[in-house]
């Protein structure tokens, strides 16, 4: 398992090196000033077209805008929310938080600008079944460019695919199931293969109905889950106001200068806190891998740019809004910073294991205040050793697990450590591990005890659910585009014995699950990237003539906003 840990790793250098993050955060400023600041008319004419007005059952489509934007959110509104946002401030600091509002603000324009595109190209031979997304993008695309450029045109179809399906595996499935498991056994010691076997019927029952049951589904649920969260998440605000203005100047001031190490957060510089704000932010809102262009090309419309300015609302709500209303219950909580679980009364000594590996020796295993140790949990001590390039010092954590022997007693089974120097205990503090959303929970259990155990995880149930069966329907059309129709029963088949895989427990750090969910979105931005760039000129034209008709009067609402009701359960464009 370390040497696939270790590979993920050296793979994430690659996807994520600087080179490729300037170059997506370079994209969104383009696109930004191109389309003349595209985010003021997706928070206004978005909202009207969101609200119904436009809609009509003679478009050719599937589900109306409401429906689509619900699907697309509830792929990106999960636990990228609640567990990568943890993830982010854990690795890289709170200002990582500075980056994410950056990636969510320019991604608003890289988000319009992709969904533009994959309107232009969605195939809709159905008019109530219609494919869409950057693998139609670049084949269809590159055949009206030159009939020579056809195949061409399919093979990066045909690469995209493939990134899309890595991404499915990982992010849209196995980081959602895991996060589950994982905060499901934290409180209430359910094992994490029951947990794997339950989502998967869930999410079975609903992906099983195609597009329309999932965006009536979504329909229904995102609005739900969105209003619970920010509701919950409100409360912890109020309780910790006094402490809200105090982080928000220190989002920003750690964004441009290293964060020192306190408690369990061991330092970050502002490079890292760029690095993991931008990751989380992109796993988070998908901006520029293009997976919600899928569900968005699936939307009943005959203006395609209508359905991009609804698209452009995602990464507002998802980023500017869900993303910022955690980081700031983990932040005044205190939580990235607390105090170890408990202090060691025999320290135990650092060992050499091997040339250049360390790891801790035997010591009594302290009492754990407020519950026993029960097994299995991850937890870590501080070491000083080499320089570490992520916190800007000379501290690591070094993980081990519990493990309890049938008389009950406890003890820690240490990983090890690799450094060139002989390596020091820096304290006596012995911490819990918490990983993902566990962390948020624990953020909100500081305000009332048992609100994180209870809310967050449903809140962790209903968003890992809501996201798993969007990002089935993501991997199903490419699935359906490289193989055809018949292969999308065993696709189906394979994601939900996928579900089940990721609850065994074969993540154990924080570094690792973001070490799985990075290599998702990071080939999407190599596979569709290429694709914004090369048409981004034919999505500009088209938004701009749109405008230009909106502006003049030239077009408006068809027809009164229909009830929500009917708006929420698509009867409004149902023939």
């Amino acid at each position: 398992m370390d040497q696939v840990n270790a590979f993920m790793a050296a793979l994430n250098g690659i996807l994520w090196h600087n080179v490729v993050l300037f170059a997506l955060l370079g994209t969104g400023v383009v696109f930004t000033i191109w389309s003349g600041f595209s985010q003021y008319r997706a928070l206004t004419h978005g909202t009207h077209v969101l609200r119904g007005r436009y809609d009509s059952p003679d478009d050719p489509g599937a589900i109306n805008h409401f429906q689509a934007l619900s699907a697309a959110l509830s792929a990106t509104v999960g636990l990228g929310n609640i567990g990568g946002v943890a993830l982010a401030i854990s690795l890289g600091g709170p200002g990582a938080v500075f980056w994410m509002w950056v990636v969510g603000f320019f991604g608003m324009a890289i988000k319009l600008t992709e969904v533009t595109l994959s309107m232009l190209y969605r195939n809709t031979d159905d008019p109530d079944n219609p494919h869409g997304g950057p693998m139609w993008v670049a084949s269809r695309g590159m055949a009206m460019i030159n009939p020579r450029l056809a195949g061409l045109g399919k093979a990066i179809g045909a690469v995209f695919c493939l990134t899309l399906l890595v991404s499915t595996v990982t992010g849209g499935n196995m980081f959602q199931a895991w996060n589950v498991a994982e905060i499901t056994e934290d409180y209430f010691g359910v094992p994490g293969i029951a947990t794997g076997i339950f989502l998967a019927t869930v999410v079975g029952s609903v992906i099983i109905g195609g597009i329309k049951r999932i965006g009536a589904v979504a329909g229904r649920l995102v609005p739900l889950m969105v209003a619970m969260y920010l509701l919950a998440g409100s409360y912890v605000l109020i309780v910790h106001a006094g402490r809200i203005p105090e982080m928000l100047a220190l989002i920003v001031r750690a964004a441009f200068s290293p964060t020192e190490a306190s408690g369990a957060f061991i330092g970050g510089t502002m490079g890292y806190a760029f690095l993991f704000g931008m990751k989380r932010a992109l796993f988070s809102n998908e901006a520029g891998s293009g997976s919600s262009p899928i569900a968005h090309a699936a939307a009943k419309t005959g203006e395609p740019v209508r359905e991009a300015v609804v698209a452009g609302l995602e990464p507002f709500i998802d980023t500017l809004v869900v993303c910022t209303f955690t980081a700031l219950v983990i932040l005044t909580s205190g939580v990235w910073q607390r105090p170890g679980e408990t202090v060691f009364v025999q320290p135990p000594a650092v060992i050499a294991t091997d040339a250049g590996e360390w790891t801790l020796g035997p010591a009594p295993l302290p009492a754990r205040p407020r519950s026993q140790w029960l097994g299995g949990e991850t937890v870590f001590a501080l070491i000083e050793a080499h320089p570490n390039p992520a916190s800007g010092n000379a501290l690591h954590k070094l993980f081990g697990s519990v493990v309890a022997d049938p008389a009950g007693r406890a003890s820690i089974q240490w990983r090890s450590l690799a450094s060139p120097v002989e390596p020091r205990l820096a304290s006596a503090e012995l911490f819990v591990d918490y990983k993902g959303a566990t962390l948020t929970a624990k953020a909100f259990d500081t305000v009332a005890d048992g609100l994180g155990k209870w809310l967050v995880t449903l809140a962790a149930w209903l968003f890992a659910i809501s996201t798993m069966i969007s990002w089935s329907y993501y991997g199903e059309q490419g699935m359906i585009y490289l193989a055809g129709e018949r292969s999308v029963l065993p696709y189906k088949l394979v994601f939900l014995l996928l579900i089940i895989v990721a609850t065994v427990g074969f993540i154990e750090t924080d570094r690792e699950l973001d070490n799985l969910t990075g290599i998702g979105t990071g080939v999407m931005l190599f596979g569709n990237l290429p694709i914004i760039w090369l048409f981004g000129y034919q999505a500009m034209r088209a938004y701009k003539d749109y405008i230009r008709r909106l502006d003049s009067g030239e077009m408006g609402p068809g027809h009164a906003p229909p009830s929500l009701e009917d708006l929420i359960s698509g009867r409004d464009v149902e023939k």
